[in-house]
């Protein structure tokens, strides 16, 4: 095999263009592309083989320096496998987290290059990650053309929308914070650049379709009454069950004395009918359908999370999307409000200190606790039908501001209106730096004390947090959501913990190690590089001052509230811990167990990509 060529830096190179692949050689396994030719986004083909590089960048052949830039390409080796791959770039990365264009191709007998579909680059990902840790993953090929199947059917059914309007001359949406809201919520095309299966799913096609963020779905409620005795409840504050008992209020069946109303997600519902316990408790009358109704929630991001202008509610879904089963477990139900309940202390405070930050509660669930055959609650029934009552925007958001999910701002390709290329229009470097340290002061700060005031592991990754921006497009708010990821450390919160049952304890606790290696990967791996990178992707040139920013933002948090050996570490320099996605995937392990790799930091003093001089 030839040896590597030696080019190493971080030059911005030209955009080329990123819509079509050759898929040469796997023209069987493309199924539908999706035609992107009015959207300027990139195909399936070209996504999935970008997002596989990603990860065999970060987590395999980097590490094992079997990578390096040679003029305008990347130059990858999978070592085992014995190929040698090549891509263009459009835009260099100090960090690592290249940007590629057009197709991957790999290194032939005679020294010459021919292009690869995504799927023989899948296959070369298989036989790699065989060959280095011995064992077989019979589920990776299939997962990686589940999610080019889904990405390809998302591009299908924008490419038809946009037709149809078109068609219709209708106006576009009314541009109202709502509204821009939940197009955020639904703009995410193509998930997380570095996992190798991001839009990864089980599950009837046609189901999914109906009731995924991709397509808009909006859809009714399935309405359950369930006799008292038999409902699994739990809430933090007077009132938290309300958000459930006024669906019953607004248009969906009358809930009859001696009932208590569970709303159902309808595709969860439709999963779990045929189940033995709930037939018999159906047959019974312990448990009545009284069928779709009420007013029609939005499916979120998450898929399972639904959103109707109020509150949001997050149900269980038995289906798998990308490393997950997508369900409630018993001790995150109790988890969440139990979380609720012994954090609003500290909430308050956090809030009090940092008033451009909050978090949304989870103040309640409620779930069906049918007996089964040995007299306790059924498992699948419980967890199958859960709830969690998430407080609605309305609670926290400041006036005037309009949220949008932090992951659509950050997308690699504008996909939606809340893109930060849109937020900025047009604007200069000066003006995207000055977006920028506003926003950082906003973020990073309450993560920061959460962790080392309060042993309070936030899981701040671009999915969980909210930008609420002014009628300027400027940062005002973050609000942070979704306790299944927050955890406690037990050297702050051991008087806590013990008093919780043991099963709803141990998966709530973080050691110190693993706590802050998941906020320093969430709070700056995962967001801040990732939105750092799409402000690059506009003046690439100042890369290095955006990195300088974070810098400061980070000493200035030191200078003003004490500078802990962790941030000390960061401050240094010290590697930044990235969550290994594929490793995680290829041996399935759930994702509280996912290991880290370490990539080179560009926040030391001194270090590569350190601004300097002017950012005209």
């Amino acid at each position: 095999m030839p040896p590597l060529t030696e080019s190493l830096g971080s030059t911005p190179l030209p955009t080329t263009d990123t819509t079509h692949t050759t898929d040469t050689g796997d023209a069987r396994h493309t199924g539908n592309t999706g035609d992107t030719r009015d959207t300027g986004l990139p195909s399936p083909d070209t996504v999935v083989a970008h997002t596989l590089l990603n990860c065999l960048l970060r987590e395999v052949s980097d590490p094992e320096h079997q990578s390096t830039l040679s003029g305008r390409h990347l130059l990858l080796r999978l070592p085992r496998r014995g190929v040698l791959l090549r891509v263009a770039l459009r835009r260099t990365s100090v960090l690592g987290a290249h940007r590629f264009t057009g197709p991957v191709s790999e290194r032939t007998a005679d020294g010459g290059w021919r292009e690869i579909g995504w799927h023989r680059l899948a296959r070369y990902t298989q036989d790699e990650l065989f060959l280095r840790t011995g064992v077989r993953n019979e589920e990776f090929l299939e997962q990686v053309g589940s999610s080019h199947r889904a990405i390809a059917a998302s591009l299908t059914v924008r490419t038809t929308r946009r037709t149809a309007q078109r068609t219709a001359q209708r106006p576009a949406p009314a541009d109202t914070p709502a509204t821009a809201y939940l197009v955020s919520e639904q703009s995410l095309l193509f998930g997380h650049r570095f996992h190798p299966t991001p839009k990864a799913r089980t599950g009837d096609a046609d189901a999914w379709a109906a009731h995924a963020p991709e397509t808009a779905a909006v859809f009714p409620l399935r309405h359950l009454a369930v006799r008292e005795h038999l409902v699994a409840q739990e809430s933090a504050e007077p009132g938290a069950l309300d958000a459930l008992d006024r669906l019953g209020r607004r248009g969906g069946g009358p809930v009859p004395e001696g009932y208590r109303l569970l709303p159902a997600h309808p595709w969860q519902y439709a999963m779990l009918r045929e189940h033995p316990v709930l037939r018999a408790a159906l047959g019974r009358g312990d448990v009545l359908d009284l069928g779709p109704g009420g007013t029609p929630f939005a499916a979120t991001a998450s898929v399972r999370t639904l959103y109707d202008g109020a509150s949001f509610l997050k149900f269980s879904l038995n289906v798998r999307i990308t490393n997950c089963w997508r369900k409630n477990a018993g001790y995150e139900l109790a988890g969440a409000v139990a979380l609720t309940r012994v954090l609003a202390p500290v909430l308050a405070e956090l809030a009090d200190r940092f008033p451009g930050s909050a978090v949304l509660r989870e103040p309640a669930y409620r779930s069906l606790a049918l007996p089964g055959p040995d007299g306790t609650p059924d498992r699948e029934m419980l967890e199958g039908f859960g709830v969690i009552v998430r407080e609605g925007l309305g609670r926290r958001l400041l006036p005037g501001t309009t949220p949008l999910l932090a992951a659509a701002v950050a997308d690699e390709y504008p996909t939606g209106p809340a893109h930060v290329s849109r937020l900025l229009g047009g604007a200069g470097p000066r003006a995207a730096l000055a977006w920028w340290a506003a926003y950082l002061r906003l973020l990073v700060p309450p993560v920061l004390a959460a962790y080392l005031d309060h042993g309070l592991v936030l899981e701040p990754h671009l999915q969980n947090v909210l930008v609420c921006v002014d009628g300027d497009g400027m940062p005002a708010q973050v609000l942070f959501r979704d306790l299944e990821g927050t955890k406690l450390v037990p050297g702050h919160h051991a008087e806590t913990l013990a008093s919780l049952p043991p099963e709803v304890a141990g998966p709530m606790t973080y050691d110190a190690q693993r706590g802050w290696d998941r906020v320093v990967y969430c709070l700056l791996v995962n967001h801040v590089a990732e939105l750092l990178a799409a402000l690059a992707d506009l003046h690439p040139h100042i890369e290095a001052a955006l990195w300088a920013e974070v810098r400061a933002t980070l000493r200035a948090y030191a200078d003003r509230y004490g500078c802990p050996p962790p941030l000390a570490a960061l401050l240094a320099g010290v590697p930044l811990p990235a969550k290994a996605n594929l490793l995680t995937r290829w041996a399935r392990r759930a994702d509280r167990e996912a290991g880290y790799v370490r990539l080179p930091s560009p926040l030391g003093e001194g270090a590569p990509g350190r601004a300097t001089g002017s950012t005209r």
